[in-house]
């Protein structure tokens, strides 16, 4: 193993949004000089920040926890002020009631809105006609949108570089020690063999591997549940195309547009997740994921989803993107969606940090905002 390096100020394990919005926020904000993220992947933004459902949610979607929807609402206008080359607008967002099973009725998740000052309105005829009244209550037409991943990817490329922070693709960081006077060591693995990293301020924004170093590392004192899911990416039948549709709250599902693909992500409570387990050092997510048997469960979707919406039917499978979704335990019965941000007492300059979705980024930022480096 080569020796340290001069010891950078900052070292961001994990290239995706959060890593990469963290880094330039570190050094356009806070003024640090000498930055590395590190990312396993060929390139920014490839895993979790790119399979996924793509929404930039507006609070509609967590009736059953307030928090977490009254901070979609603050954060959505400032999301699409910030990133309007990679916010899609240009659909109709439809949330739709059950009348069976479902947790809210479509009273309650009226007043939940007008709670939280999202905007809602009773849906026209041609929306209601799309769905099978025998099984939804009401359908409203709401104010949401998808994010482009690959247009945010292209973002952090271009602040990346013009920051000055130095992106080592194809490294994994495998160990985190404490080092001498105040600074801490980190051991990648790349394709010119393992080496040892020397920086003051560690930041792991790895997600589903945020507990899998080995070293000092002490661990996150947040459980974490973990699952592979299957995002479905189908080709709407024109009745479908211009529409997002949710139907709530429950064990139901959502079709949104992925603008990465032109095609919808189409997603059910029930099928969407293969596996789940509570995090455990001895498995490791990403290993478990690559040794996952990916057979697709798009046909139960389809056909359940046909039920509510008969044109879906009509819809074909274009691919599937699996992926490991990380939730805290905690969250798991009220559908919360909180930050992690974690500072490791025994490993000063050591943080953990994870989102529950896109926007909570600036949760993340006003928490950094409010440290003292």
């Amino acid at each position: 193993m080569s020796h340290p390096v001069p010891c950078h100020e900052a070292i961001i394990i994990g290239g995706g949004f959060y890593g990469s919005a963290i880094a330039i926020h570190l050094a356009r904000q806070r003024g640090f000089k000498r930055i590395v993220l590190l990312e396993r992947e060929g390139g920014l933004l490839r895993r979790a920040s790119y399979n996924n459902q793509a929404r930039v949610h507006n609070g509609y979607h967590y009736p059953r926890s307030f928090t977490t929807a009254y901070r979609s609402r603050v954060n959505l206008p400032r999301f699409v002020a910030d990133w309007p080359q990679a916010v899609k607008r240009d659909f109709t967002k439809l949330y739709a009631i059950a009348r069976h099973n479902s947790k809210v009725t479509a009273r309650q998740f009226e007043r939940f809105c007008r709670d939280i000052g999202a905007q809602i309105q009773r849906a026209d005829s041609a929306a209601h006609a799309l769905f099978e009244p025998r099984l939804i209550e009401e359908v409203f037409q709401v104010q949401e949108y998808a994010f482009d991943a690959t247009q945010l990817a292209r973002w952090a490329v271009q602040e990346l570089e013009e920051c000055g922070v130095q992106v080592r693709l194809l490294t994994r960081a495998t160990e985190i020690y404490q080092g001498a006077e105040h600074t801490l060591q980190v051991v990648t693995e790349s394709e010119g063999g393992p080496q040892r990293l020397s920086c003051r301020y560690l930041f792991n924004c790895t997600y589903s591997g945020s507990n899998h170093f080995n070293g000092d590392f002490p661990g996150l004192d947040t459980d974490l549940r973990h699952e592979i899911t299957e995002m479905a990416l189908m080709q709407m039948p024109p009745a479908l195309e211009g529409l997002g549709v949710t139907v709530m709250d429950g064990p139901f599902f959502s079709m949104m547009p992925f603008p990465s693909r032109d095609l919808h992500t189409l997603s059910h409570v029930r099928f969407t997740p293969h596996v789940q387990w509570n995090d455990d050092k001895s498995i490791n997510p990403y290993d478990k994921l690559a040794r996952h048997e990916r057979t697709s469960r798009v046909e139960r979707m389809v056909r359940d989803v046909g039920r509510y919406i008969p044109a879906i039917l009509d819809s074909r499978h274009r691919d599937s993107l699996y992926e490991v979704k990380t939730v805290l335990a905690k969250n798991d019965r009220n559908d919360g969606r909180p930050i992690l941000f974690e500072k490791h007492a025994s490993l000063p300059g050591c943080y953990s940090v994870l989102g529950g979705k896109i926007d909570n980024i600036y949760d993340v930022l006003e928490k950094l905002d409010n440290e003292v480096f």
